[in-house]
């Protein structure tokens, strides 16, 4: 599979889920196509926690369903409809979570490249989540990120030092198969916009490009 293929039919994985775990070669595979990301000033300010324990995915899954719930009611009634039938999570489903970290220590005082932006410490973790989705994709293997939760919980849940914050709980495992539409769209939580609304030259206020090159 091509990346560009990868990228074409990657999905954000949620009722796909076969209930198989995923064997721990592709897992592998999978966690050093994640380490290999490009990071700022060759940091590598991530780390990989693999849950596989029933009572800590179960217990995981009880909180993200509470926040859900949260969620919900804060809704307008119309947007509160739409958004009941989408299913956010995963996490027994998959068997596998995968909770990827972010150490903003990693690298010493000085990191090289991180002194004006410090976020890019951040943005080099969510590289290396970009990675694990596209392999797992060309794997055959689905992902979730879910984004539900409370940190200080997480965090508390497969005990994190203190410094070293969740960025994602992933969920990973073999599919039936990748949904042609994102679930967003099907659901009509939200469509997305044309790659010609997003491309501006030279200035973010000159008018968007309205045609793509020609073939």
């Amino acid at each position: 599979m091509s990346v560009y293929e990868a990228i074409r039919i990657r999905r954000d994985v949620r009722a796909e889920f076969t209930g198989d775990l995923v064997d721990e070669a592709t897992l592998w595979r999978i966690l050093d196509a994640a380490h290999r990301a490009p990071s700022v000033g060759n940091s590598q300010p991530w780390d990989f926690v693999v849950v596989r324990d029933r009572s800590r995915l179960d217990r995981f899954a009880a909180h993200v369903a509470e926040q859900r719930v949260a969620f919900r009611d804060a809704l307008p009634p119309d947007r509160a409809e739409i958004f009941d039938p989408i299913k956010i999570e995963g996490i027994t489903e998959s068997g596998t979570g995968v909770v990827v970290t972010y150490d903003d220590t990693r690298g010493g005082p000085q990191i090289l490249g991180r002194a004006t932006v410090a976020e890019t410490g951040v943005y080099s973790a969510v590289l290396a989540i970009q990675n694990l989705w596209l392999a797992a994709t060309a794997e055959g293997i689905g992902v979730g990120w879910v984004s539900f939760y409370d940190p200080p919980f997480l965090s508390t849940l497969i005990d994190l030092p203190d410094g070293i914050r969740p960025v994602a709980w992933l969920c990973v495992g073999p599919v039936r198969n990748l949904q042609p539409v994102p679930d967003l769209e099907r659901f009509g939580w939200r469509t997305g916009r044309p790659l010609t609304e997003a491309i501006h030259h030279e200035t973010f206020r000159a008018a968007p490009v309205m045609d793509g090159p020609s073939a």
